[in-house]
């Protein structure tokens, strides 16, 4: 039998679940060719999931479902989960509430490890950086969704216009959610705090700039037929030159929908609504000017550089031209990349330093049983799909290194490539399988770590509240988890 297996895996989104969903069902419990095995995830939120809560827009509640394999997981015996606890060499200042766990306590008590930590950081735009009048896309998400981080709310009630930089989904999700009727948005997971807040909304229309053209806006078919169908909005009509595609380019189906969608427009005429919105190609940020004291709108002024592709890379390039845009509040959507505080970072690549579901030395060697997944490995791109793939081939990587003969490995993917391993000892060979790192112990005791049982009984909660309200769930921030998990766990 080979010898038993403990591994950390630290992230607590979708990446981390599918890892553990996979190794946990490659190597049943009463097989007994499988290794002692125990897999805990750690999490710096104290709910799990990640931005399958954090993230998904609260109108598409089907991409949450996910979750029930999830919850799947996490009955079997050799799972456990550790929430509100960060690993890192530093405590976590957006999260003070949680644990500190310096990555040495875990090497100290684990043979493997995985980092699935994501990409946390929203990726800043250098001519716009934060300002009164420039938030990330990050913030507002968080905000709505009630991230642990806690971000201020977006001051609603004192913009009539808002611009995007960027023209990915979380552009559009947040443009619709700002474009629909609060009575709408009620029946979704959609915290009463907030509904206050969008229900004192004057926001009347939302621009969304893009640097390029309309085929290759990243959005999706999906999403902006959801814009162009919202019951109180109209789209601005685009110039029909812009959706003309060049006569040398063979479009994809995505491509030709997608302009089919921008031709045709949106389903309420234009000047029939009370809330517009409208799509800007080929514009890139150049400054930001905050209003004076003296403008009697209110509005800052959004210089916008504009922009042709270059034929040979399909890059934007300048023309030399640029448009000012009146604006009440810039948000920006360009992207993740992962925390540079992150042991492992690759300034470079933005994300973990790893190849093939391995953490890499600087030199390209692998590290003996350290491993990375998701966005953590390979940048924020990719839907769930996409995410579930690739953590299935972290799997069998894990898999390989444990099993290395077994038909489970062979039969669920390619062999991963080979590479060299350097022969350093990182983790501890024999751990003690049902240990805990003493801070993890200390924390329990303390009532500061949420594990998979409080966080099911708060999802029954949080649903039972939300019954109540006509709603799918009402949510709990830190402070009322805690609260509640403590009660809790003191009924009989």
């Amino acid at each position: 039998m080979p010898p038993p297996v403990k591994l950390a895996i630290i992230g607590g989104g979708p990446s981390a679940f599918y890892v553990a969903s996979r190794l946990l069902s490659l190597l049943p419990l009463k097989d007994p060719m499988s290794p002692p095995l125990r897999v805990h995830i750690y999490d710096r939120l104290w709910a799990p999931h990640g931005l399958v809560r954090y993230g998904v827009a609260p109108d598409h509640p089907e991409v949450k479902n996910c979750t029930n394999k999830f919850d799947a997981t996490a009955t079997d015996p050799r799972f456990r989960f550790f929430g509100n606890v960060n690993v890192g060499s530093t405590p976590m200042h957006s999260i003070p509430h949680a644990l500190h766990l310096p990555l040495t306590s875990i090497l100290n008590n684990y043979s493997h490890l995985l980092f699935a930590t994501g990409c946390t950081m929203p990726t800043q735009h250098p001519a716009i950086p934060p300002s009164a009048c420039c938030v990330s896309a990050l913030s507002l998400v968080h905000w709505y969704t009630q991230h642990p981080s806690q971000p201020p709310p977006p001051a609603l009630d004192k913009i009539s216009h808002l611009t995007l930089i960027g023209q990915g989904n979380v552009s559009l999700d947040i443009a619709r959610i700002l474009l629909t009727s609060p009575s709408v948005l009620r029946q979704y997971d959609v915290p009463e705090h907030v509904l206050e807040v969008l229900s004192r909304s004057t926001v009347k229309h939302v621009s969304i700039v893009g640097r390029r053209g309309p085929l290759q806006a990243a959005f999706t078919t999906k999403e902006l037929r959801e814009m162009i169908n919202l019951p109180e909005a109209s789209m601005i009509p685009i110039e029909p030159t812009l959706l003309a595609p060049p006569s040398d380019v063979t479009l994809t189906r995505q491509q030709r929908r997608t302009l089919e969608l921008l031709q045709k427009g949106s389903k309420n005429l234009p000047g029939s609504t009370p809330k517009s919105w409208s799509l800007h190609f080929y514009r890139s940020p150049a400054s930001l000017t905050p209003p004076s004291s003296a403008s009697a709108s209110g509005m800052a002024n959004l210089t916008l550089a504009h922009t042709r592709l270059d034929p040979t890379n399909s890059r934007a390039v300048l023309t030399g031209e640029t448009s000012t845009l009146p604006t009440s509040l810039v948000v920006t959507s360009l992207g993740f990349h992962a925390d540079p505080e992150t042991t492992f970072f690759d300034p470079a690549l933005r994300h973990l330093r790893s190849s093939a579901g391995r953490i890499t030395s600087s030199e390209g060697s692998a590290l003996k049983n350290v491993y990375a997944s998701g966005w953590a490995a390979n940048g924020a791109k990719g839907v769930l799909a996409s995410t579930m793939i690739d953590a299935y081939a972290a799997a069998s990587t894990i898999l390989s290194d444990i099993v290395p003969s077994s038909e489970a490995v062979t039969a669920t993917a390619p062999p991963p490539p080979e590479m060299e391993i350097a022969p350093d000892e990182l983790l501890n060979p024999r751990p003690d399988l049902d240990a805990l790192p003493s801070e993890i112990i200390c924390g329990i005791k303390d009532g500061m770590i949420t594990q998979y049982d409080d966080w099911k009984a708060i999802d029954a909660e949080e649903v039972r509240r939300g019954e109540a309200l006509g709603k799918e769930r009402e949510r709990m921030g830190w402070d009322e988890a805690l609260s509640f998990i403590a009660l809790s766990r003191a009924r009989p």
